[in-house]
């Protein structure tokens, strides 16, 4: 598609190519942008912003169907964000006006959103210095790395399609890099949304592996270990989990602690004039 008065925006995810979650999000823009899909051939969920030197980077075409309209994807042999890399530097014909990464199966929300290899394609697009989102819908634990038809996008490209068009339509804030946005399971377009934070508690927590000798092969798995009314009631976690409406958290590039630079330097300094035992 190259209609060159029309934005173009670019559309990845960590869950691969095959997506329907990724087809639904870039079906959401047809209407109002050109469409350029560039997703990693094989599941990549829980890769982060990995950028591994042994990727092997071939692009393999596939024609996808977005709702009746037939368009061309590339899939990546590389991580979801080395996905956005090909898809900026290698594939697309002129830059980026916004890139979507999703819609993911499961919610990325709390402190494991520095896993998520959806999060973490959309920080590589804004690094990039191109608006970025980050879209996930909460569904069952055993949909996260499926690829099930029985999972209803429409509401969560729904707002997908409402926040991106804001983006596209120059909605940019000082210190906001990415929105990550989260979509409830029974969520509907009248579901209201709030403005969140990211929890500082952990929803999914590393399960013991099931092998009888730590010499054999065997990952370790994650279970859900939370009650979720404890979380910040301004957070990701709070707001999806226990309101059951969306949530949209504007992310920084600033990791630097909000604690008092001052107050800092002045415990460093207290226990540094103390003498050694």
């Amino acid at each position: 598609m190259t209609t060159p008065q029309r934005p173009l925006v670019l559309f990845s995810n960590d869950d691969g190519i095959d997506s329907p979650g990724l087809w639904a999000s870039a079906a959401a823009f047809l209407d109002i942008a050109d469409i350029l899909i560039t997703a990693p051939i094989e599941q990549q969920s829980g890769m982060g912003r990995s950028l591994p030197m042994y990727s092997r980077g071939n692009v393999v075409e596939r024609e996808l169907d977005l709702g009746g309209h037939k368009v061309l994807g590339y899939g990546i042999g590389g991580t979801p964000a080395q996905s956005v890399q090909h898809g900026v530097y290698e594939i697309a014909e002129r830059w980026p006006a916004l890139v979507v990464s999703g819609i993911n199966y499961g919610e990325n929300v709390g402190n494991g959103v520095t896993i998520s290899g959806t999060v973490g394609a959309a920080i590589e697009a804004a690094c990039l210095g191109i608006p970025a989102m980050a879209v996930s819908l909460q569904v069952p634990k055993d949909l996260h790395t499926s690829y099930s038809r029985e999972v209803d996008f429409s509401t969560a490209a729904y707002f997908t399609r409402l926040f991106g068009g804001m983006l596209l339509a120059g909605a940019h804030f000082p210190d906001v890099d990415v929105l990550k946005l989260e979509i409830p399971t029974h969520a509907t377009p009248q579901t209201a949304w709030k403005i969140t934070r990211v929890s500082r508690k952990r929803l999914f927590w590393p399960t013991r592996a099931l092998k009888t000798h730590r010499s054999e092969d065997g990952s370790l798995g994650y279970a859900k270990s939370l009650d979720v009314e404890t979380a910040e009631p301004d957070s990701d976690i709070y707001t999806v989990l226990h309101e059951g409406l969306v949530s949209v958290s504007p992310i920084s590039f600033d990791l630097t602690s909000r604690t008092d630079p001052a107050a800092l330097r002045a415990v460093f300094d207290q226990h540094l004039a103390q003498p050694s035992s």
